[in-house]
């Protein structure tokens, strides 16, 4: 049998274990239960006395880990299997999304941990070249780190005077997505994306362009996390899959994700502020099918615990990965959630806009009222574009308002 600690705003809730036939469960402490600061890990591992079983308990904490592509060579770098969510997490689960870290059972959690490498542009730039054989840094001396998705990526502390990568389980500060080669123009593409979506008035993450040596990258500023002069705040966050209890492996409606109704009965449950949340939400809804991102699965939504004096408050999280994947003809033209009966955007119909409003929760009315408010304000923030991708992006963006129009009108 083999046992992690698991850390949460670095009080230790319970034990992720490991049996002897490979699968985990997990279970919170009796202190954890009986203290005053006691909340759940995740919608779906609801406070209680008993264990939580591998069905029940590895959606959330495999949605901690890296996926696809990058999950295998995550797992030869460390030389484990691949399948093994509790030895990916024994190495790489110290710093994680939100407010989690997973630590030996031997070692106690610090109460501030602030071990970090600093490291010139130079070294920056080093890392970057090897990142596409060393995902997450995977297998770097005292570097825990793990972020969701099958994108290469890399977590830095960054401040005024520089760059530092996180050690064991120090908390980090922003995330740098490099360019992918097969997608040319990618982080324009993210960057343009978000910055539309912002002034069109949707909560997005803060996200910028920047060049290191040959590298174009996004450099993300964490929503997870506050910055003081000398400190880092956590704060606790889950995707959507992870609340609902859904394995990151099934996270498209059609292989078993969730749906659009799914999403926004989560959020009229937990949010406080549902008004406010579902608004958001069906603005973010109608905003991934202008800019055709159809990549906008359950694990790119989130739920973000946000410190209070009572304790914490849910609320959606910030927006993030908001991409036009249709300027790429080479990826699916399936939406990964459906609207009423239609996965294709080009076969969506009125009734099938009705349908969806009507699973959602919103009357007719008060949606189709919305949703052409959105779409024109959205039109309204084009600019100039400024290079081919924005262009593109204005372009779908354009005629599927329009379309919208003549459906709703």
């Amino acid at each position: 049998m083999k046992q992690l600690k698991v850390i949460l705003l670095e009080h230790e809730v319970g034990v992720l274990e490991q049996k002897q036939d490979g699968r985990i469960s997990f279970a919170y402490s009796v202190e954890w239960l009986k203290s005053e600061h006691a909340r759940p890990l995740s919608v779906s591992l609801p406070l209680r006395e008993y264990a939580f079983d591998e069905r029940r308990c590895a959606p959330f904490f495999g949605g901690l880990l890296p996926e696809e592509h990058n999950r295998e060579i995550v797992a030869a770098n460390l030389g484990i299997t691949a399948k093994n969510d509790f030895a990916m997490l024994r190495e790489i689960g110290g710093e994680c999304a939100g407010a989690v870290s997973l630590i030996p059972i031997e070692k106690s959690p610090t109460s501030a941990c602030t071990d970090y490498e600093i490291i010139t542009e130079a070294d920056l730039i080093a890392l970057l070249d090897q990142l596409p054989q060393r995902p997450l840094l995977a297998g770097k001396a005292e570097i825990r780190l793990s972020l969701a998705g099958a994108q290469s990526k890399v977590a830095l502390r960054v401040t005024d005077s520089g760059y530092a990568l996180p050690l064991n389980e120090s908390p980090s500060t922003h995330i740098i997505k490099p360019q992918l080669e097969r997608f040319p123009g990618l982080v324009d593409n993210e960057a343009y994306c978000l910055k539309l979506a912002a002034a069109a008035g949707l909560n997005t993450c803060d996200a910028r362009p920047k060049q290191f040596g040959s590298h174009q990258c996004l450099l993300v500023t964490r929503y997870d996390r506050t910055f003081g002069k000398d400190t880092i705040g956590r704060h606790h966050q889950e995707d959507f899959c992870q609340a609902l209890g859904i394995s990151s492996r099934t996270k498209y409606q059609n292989e078993g994700g969730p749906g659009l109704a799914d999403c926004f009965n989560l959020v009229r449950a937990v949010s406080a502020n549902p008004a406010k949340d579902l608004i958001q939400l069906f603005n973010a809804v109608l905003f991934n099918y202008l800019i055709g991102n159809n990549d906008a699965h359950g694990k790119n939504f989130s739920l973000l615990y946000e410190s209070t004096t009572n304790g914490h408050a849910t609320r959606l999280a910030p927006f993030y990965d908001l991409v036009s994947t249709a300027i790429y003809p080479e990826l699916s033209a399936k939406m990964a959630m459906k609207i009423g009966k239609a996965y294709q955007p080009d076969a969506l119909r009125l009734s099938d806009w009705e349908a969806a409003w009507n699973g959602i929760g919103f009357s007719k009315s008060q949606a189709r009222k919305q949703a052409l408010q959105f779409a024109n304000r959205c039109v309204a923030c084009f600019q100039t574009p400024e290079n081919e991708i924005q262009a593109k992006v204005q372009k779908i963006a354009s005629d599927r308002s329009a379309r919208l129009q003549r459906s709703l009108t």
